[in-house]
């Protein structure tokens, strides 16, 4: 059996492979080439803290997976880190432990990174340059990177906002020291008011993004509303805007960033559709440079099942190398 350490996972990274990986495996969700149970899910809200369990195997593929992951947004006054988790990775065809990843969170950041990148990419207009990041912490950092990656031939400005401007300059700080450039803005709407991308990455539960704030031809990832009543945009943003796309529909309308609206009958299932499907030419993305278009990524288990294969193909690869 395989088991590797945060670190050797580390090494073992590719983003390229991963990014495409995750790609593939939206359009194989979309595509029901997937088995995807519900989410379990577990609250805290005396430690402000949730743990996620995902599971899911794609058709024909050697392994399934299952993963833990726990958020608990007090960690950092404790000198603890936010996330952790691990992933348990068993063969198809016999139900063998075959590897255990003790990743500490680290691939649920990294992929939820590479996903935000996938829809954003595919969904903002061509001439988007300036991007908001809306959080300060460590998913905020994952989203920066795998989105300058993702669109490394587009020149990409990068603003962020946070509640605590001391946190949002540590971030902006980070950032620097890998040679990514971040301006810190001090008012959120302006910020908002400015950007061709805005990209969320908070576990609030009151919005922050307000619709009069938003120009049309705007492009917005929401990324922290992956649980019941978490939610980050205006609900009237989410009934005015052109394209509405999540990740899982089931999840987005059940507990992310469209379900209020949905429950509210503003809209229906039938005025939204999976990345995966707009990434495989079955639904339609982005139709006018105008369009005020929003991707709810409430993370479904087959982005673990991309990374997890990706970082298995890498060691393998290595051991025979």
């Amino acid at each position: 059996m395989i088991i590797l350490s945060r670190s050797e996972i580390e090494a073992l990274i590719d983003l390229d492979s991963a990014l495409g990986a995750v790609e593939a495996g939206y359009v194989a969700a979309s595509e029901g080439r997937a088995t995807i149970p519900p989410v379990g899910y577990l609250a805290f809200p005396e430690r402000d803290g949730d743990c996620h369990i995902k599971y899911g195997h794609i058709a024909g593929d050697p392994s399934f997976v299952v993963k833990i992951a726990s958020g608990f947004y007090g960690n950092p006054l404790l000198g603890l880190p936010t996330s952790n988790g691990v992933m348990l990775v068993f063969s198809a065809s016999t139900g063998i432990l075959e590897a255990i990843l003790l990743d500490e969170g680290f691939l649920t950041d990294l992929r939820t990174g590479l996903g935000g990148a996938v829809a954003t990419r595919a969904l903002c207009r061509p001439d988007a340059r300036r991007v908001a990041i809306i959080g300060t912490g460590i998913q905020a950092r994952w989203q920066i990177r795998c989105l300058r990656h993702a669109m490394k031939q587009t020149p990409l400005t990068f603003g962020l906002w946070g509640r605590s401007e001391t946190k949002a300059r540590e971030t902006a700080n980070v950032m620097a020291s890998e040679g990514i450039d971040v301006e810190v803005a001090p008012d959120l709407e302006r910020l908002c008011r400015e950007a061709d991308i805005i990209i969320t990455t908070t576990p609030s539960r009151t919005p922050l993004i307000h619709d009069a704030w938003i120009r049309p031809g705007t492009h917005i990832t929401a990324i922290g509303a992956d649980a019941p009543g978490k939610q980050e945009l205006d609900t009237a943003l989410v009934i005015r805007a052109d394209r509405r796309i999540s990740d899982r529909l089931e999840q987005s309308l059940d507990h992310g960033e469209f379900s209020t609206a949905f429950t509210s009958g503003s809209i229906a299932a039938e005025d939204c559709a999976e990345i995966g499907a707009v990434l495989g030419g079955k639904a339609t993305g982005r139709t006018r440079s105008d369009d005020i278009t929003i991707a709810d990524l409430t993370g479904i288990a087959i982005q673990d099942i991309a990374i997890a294969g990706s970082i298995l193909d890498a060691y393998r690869l290595s051991m025979t190398g």
